[in-house]
């Protein structure tokens, strides 16, 4: 067919006449990737990514098809100066973000015959990942063995994750790690991609990840890794649900003060329960002066946090960075806190003790490499750290916290499990008599369940 096209092009060269190529057009922009993923309106939006400068068609149900809306075109972005890499080239964006809002009522959705997943009636099991992408940092010596899946088992991970029939599937950021090139010598990464642009995307995720994009609709959450001064360029134009606009492309550090903040947003669960999506990608490990144009930022949208509780009785916060968690250790005989300081420094001037608004029952995050269940004795919400699915592991999950052990100031931990291997979760939900619980798997590589924890409106207890 490539060259058929090639015979009809050297013809328009010479020839001037108008000629209808339907049929041609619809190969040419077929896509090479196509998923689900949720707005922060209740929208949801159909995303497609293609080698062609125009988009691809959708089809809705068995309406006739229609051409997709241009996200954002190929480019080639110099590199930004403020890089966190010394290592830092042009990001070549050769893929074209396409997007399409699914309609109300619609059931099905083709894309150059492609099916799409549909968003979910009701969601009852979801899947959760975090911290997926292939670690490649000069800064700090750490190359991860790229070429193996055992040492790096995102693929592996996806594609276990996409035969458990989710309803929906959650990241909880950091998608992007390739930002260093591997090392001559170094057969584990030898040939892995590098830098900012598509083909570094594609390997890191996109490509092993399609199984479950095929699986299921996802909402993503972003991670400091996809904040502006690293992958967020790629992120918008990927990966974030609402438009794209130049302000928020990341390709100008003179816009990040607006690019690297999204208003947090509500997604639907049940009548009971809901996510609140919290956008911490350019949380600092240190405490904010109050005066911080970062933390009058996140102290405005903790506000808004507020505000959204009150639609259900149970919200589950979810952002990246953890507040209420054990970081990594050297040896799992001892405990060290993780929370993150930033955000404990902005959550603290309204919710001094417990940190999040009372209707807040349980947070989920990634960033810390490892698997973390914490249920408290005090009025902490539940707190879930999902950070294991592909990327380096940086030390041990503590095999215990004991009562001496303090994750935040005055919480007092009641019921603790971890894992420090790599693996994936899935929340399921159970309804008895009007009242709901959870079930959260924690999973191994394989697909084999590992862990089993109950989640009980800000109780948890696993086994």
């Amino acid at each position: 067919m490539s060259s058929l096209f090639q015979r009809f092009q050297s013809i328009f060269k010479t020839i001037p006449f108008v000629l209808s190529l339907s049929g041609l057009a619809a190969s040419a922009t077929e896509p090479h990737t196509v998923f689900t993923l949720q707005a922060p309106n209740g929208e949801w939006v159909v995303r497609a990514l293609t080698a062609a400068k125009v988009c691809p068609r959708v089809a809705w149900d068995q309406q006739e098809p229609v051409a997709m809306q241009i996200r954002a075109p190929q480019a080639v972005v110099p590199a930004r100066t403020d890089a966190v890499q010394a290592d830092s080239k042009p990001a070549i964006f050769d893929m074209t973000s396409c997007d399409a809002i699914w309609p109300h009522g619609v059931r099905t959705a083709r894309i150059e015959g492609v099916v799409v997943p549909p968003p979910p009636q009701q969601i009852n099991r979801i899947v959760i990942i975090a911290d997926t992408g292939c670690r490649l940092k000069a800064s700090e010596n750490a190359f991860q063995e790229c070429n193996d899946p055992v040492q790096w088992p995102f693929q592996k991970i996806a594609l276990s994750a996409s035969q458990l029939n989710a309803d929906l599937v959650v990241h909880i950021g950091d998608i992007h790690y390739r930002e260093s090139p591997c090392p001559a010598g170094r057969t584990g990464c030898a040939g892995a991609t590098w830098g900012y642009g598509w083909d570094a995307w594609r390997d890191d995720f996109f490509k092993p990840a399609k199984p479950l994009l095929a699986a299921a609709p996802w909402l993503f959450v972003r991670g400091n890794h996809e904040s502006c001064f690293r992958a967020g360029q790629g992120w918008f134009r990927f990966i974030d649900a609402l438009p794209w606009t130049t302000t928020r492309s990341c390709d100008d550090p003179a816009n990040d003060l607006q690019a690297d903040f999204s208003d947090p947003f509500a997604v639907s669960l049940s009548k009971q329960a809901q996510f609140l999506v919290f956008d911490s990608s350019k949380s600092s490990g240190k405490a904010y002066a109050q005066q911080d144009p970062v933390f009058l930022k996140y102290a405005a949208q903790m506000k808004q946090v507020a505000q959204l509780t009150a639609a259900k009785p149970e919200s589950f916060f979810i952002n990246h960075h953890p507040l209420l968690a054990a970081a990594p250790v050297s040896d799992p005989l001892k405990f060290k806190a993780g929370g993150s300081a930033g955000l404990q420094s902005v959550f603290s001037v309204d919710e001094p003790q417990r940190l999040f608004p009372a209707g807040v029952t349980m947070a989920m995050h990634g960033h810390v490499h490892l698997f973390e269940a914490i249920g408290f004795k005090t009025a902490h919400p539940v707190s879930l750290v999902l950070g294991n699915s592909g990327s380096l592991n940086e030390g041990f999950a503590p095999a215990a916290i004991h009562s001496s052990d303090q994750v935040y100031r005055d919480a007092v931990v009641d019921h603790y499990a971890s894992r420090s291997d790599y693996g994936f979760a899935t929340l399921d939900r159970h309804e008895e008599n009007g009242q709901e619980n959870w079930l959260l798997t924690e999973y191994t590589s394989e697909g084999k369940p590992a862990l089993e924890c109950i989640i009980n409106k800000g109780t948890i207890h696993c086994h």
